[in-house]
């Protein structure tokens, strides 16, 4: 099988424990693209946190793909058009910030190279403005001003176990209307129904003409188990969760040892 797409997740995938993409890897996503192949970063961060590592990549030069939100949206990065993008509906926004305020967590909202906070930004939430380059701006008319732009996902932030009980209020509240998980213990993900990266995926291989078997997809998530399981080869990280691991056709080398180089080196060289 000749794979045509490599399809990267970003925190424990393509970066290191520094956030870096190393020289080796970067040189060789490139070489590849040089030879036709496509390149799509797949990521629960927001496309303004994915940009810089795309503009790393060349991927506009390549005509790659940004997939961002977990899959809320996929960016065509030579044209700068969305293929996909589905949001939250405005009817819930007032619901999730009141259960939002029951538990000592903050919320989180993107907008125009900025993260919204509605409550107290916690550690976490510093985290996820580090993670994309994104200031914190916090605002006290939290629901107003989210209602008046579209919303791919929110974030709550806070400690593992306040996280447990939002989610499990939440996911009550609001079964079969939207989806809400954990990406990380402290991350809470908040977004449209039946988003998630393997969806979209198959939507942007529909449209550019290929298939699920022409496809490699690298992570170390739960939330890359869908993809992971979709793709003609399916790999995880040697770091990856256990779950993960035990999901994959192939398991590579971790993200600190050029994981995403070895893959390339393996199955994707002409």
């Amino acid at each position: 099988m000749k794979y045509q797409i490599l399809v990267l997740d970003l925190d424990g995938t393509l970066t290191n424990s520094r956030k870096e993409i190393t020289p080796p890897t970067l040189k060789a996503l490139i070489e590849i693209q040089e030879a036709g192949k496509k390149v799509v970063l797949a990521s629960g961060r927001p496309t303004y946190g994915v940009v810089p590592l795309a503009r790393q990549l060349h991927l506009e030069r390549y005509g790659s793909y940004i997939l961002s939100f977990n899959g809320a949206r996929i960016t065509d990065c030579r044209t700068g058009q969305f293929i996909y993008n589905k949001t939250l509906p405005q009817d819930v926004i007032p619901d999730i910030y009141r259960i939002a305020s029951n538990y000592p967590v903050d919320i989180l909202a993107y907008e125009d190279g900025q993260l919204l906070s509605g409550f107290t930004p916690t550690k976490y939430s510093e985290l996820e403005s580090r993670i994309n380059h994104l200031p914190i701006v916090q605002i006290d008319n939290f629901c107003e001003k989210v209602s008046t732009f579209p919303n791919n996902k929110f974030l709550l932030t806070g400690e593992p176990d306040s996280i447990a009980a939002a989610k499990e209020e939440m996911s009550t509240h609001f079964h079969g209307y939207i989806d809400v998980y954990c990406s990380d213990p402290f991350f809470l993900e908040i977004v449209p129904k039946n988003v998630d990266k393997a969806a979209s995926l198959l939507k942007l291989l529909t449209s550019i003409g290929l298939t699920a078997d022409e496809m490699i997809c690298c992570g170390d998530g739960y939330n890359d188990l869908t993809m992971i399981e979709t793709a003609g080869l399916g790999v995880a990280m040697e770091n990856a969760q256990p779950l993960v691991r035990e999901k994959a056709d192939f398991i590579t080398k971790s993200n600190d040892d050029d994981g995403v180089l070895y893959v390339i080196d393996q199955f994707m060289r002409d």
